[in-house]
């Protein structure tokens, strides 16, 4: 299995990253978590081989710590090779725990420029643009706002654009205004496959990179995944992100956590290779 991918076709990156949502807060309700504990995730992230950081300038707990600004703190001036993809779209007002609409195209510029401020850089690797919530994707058009960003990549503030939480006729759509580097749905080794979508990734060489790779909102309870685990003597995190890997060669996993115990869990889960009879039981 490869460990590398090479994102946009120039972007070489490690298939095992960071997700970055869970540093500020790690349940939507609160309370938030220590700012410094989350520095040194980060700081020991990278240590570790992290070169892709997945993140939002709407991830953050309010009053409290924000992602953008502890990657910064952190990692400031970033190292070479460093990967910092962001997303866009989903718009959050006071007191609301998670975004609760979406921002229109006129306001998109100022929400990169949000993220250029916040991380401290002049060019952002990779944005997402995101649609809708957490319902079933839609295919509602997305052309008028992903053009939005095309022009701010042909300004030089982007380098390469995604979309997260989408169908496969929005991408179909997107593509036929500029290239798309990566998709950002969601997935997990549990549930039923993105199959449709996934497949027009490999073919097109565009990087398929879950939310909520470990299932979301806690830990799934399924016995393949179980007796997988037991027969390697790995976790259950490890078997969830190591059968990722190996379902296709453009996934990326971007686990996050708010714990150093578990970010060195999750890295771990690189090394554990599963045998064919594994692949098989998690495709049933």
């Amino acid at each position: 299995m490869t460990r590398h991918f090479d994102l946009g076709g120039d972007l070489r990156i490690s298939r095992m990253g960071f997700g970055a949502m869970r540093l500020p807060v790690s349940t939507l309700g609160g309370p938030a978590n220590d700012r410094g504990t989350g520095i040194k995730i980060l700081q020991r992230a990278v240590e570790l081989g992290v070169d892709h950081i997945d993140t939002a300038a709407f991830y953050y707990y309010e009053g409290g710590p924000a992602a953008n600004e502890m990657i910064r703190a952190a990692l400031a001036p970033y190292p070479p090779g460093l990967v910092v993809a962001t997303k866009v779209g989903p718009y959050r007002g006071p007191g609301d725990p998670y975004p609760s609409g979406q921002l229109p195209a006129s306001e998109l510029r100022a929400e990169v420029e949000r993220n250029l401020t916040e991380l401290g850089l002049d060019r952002l690797d990779l944005v997402y643009l995101r649609p809708g919530g957490l319902e079933a994707p839609s295919d509602e058009p997305v052309g008028e706002r992903f053009a939005v960003l095309a022009g701010l990549r042909e300004e030089g503030l982007i380098r390469h654009l995604g979309l997260s939480h989408v169908s496969p006729a929005q991408l179909e759509e997107a593509r036929g205004i500029a290239p798309v580097a990566a998709v950002q749905n969601r997935f997990d080794v549990t549930r039923s496959r993105d199959a449709e979508l996934l497949a027009s990734c490999e073919r097109e060489h565009i990087a398929y990179a879950p939310y909520f790779p470990l299932g979301g909102f806690g830990i799934p309870d399924d016995a393949r995944v179980n007796a997988i685990a037991a027969r390697h003597g790995a976790t259950v995190p490890q078997v969830l992100l190591a059968g990722l890997l190996a379902l296709s060669p453009v996934m990326l996993a971007i686990p996050g956590t708010g714990s150093p115990a578990h970010l060195e869990e999750n890295l771990a889960a690189a090394d554990l290779t599963l045998a064919p009879e594994d692949l098989a039981a998690l495709k049933r």
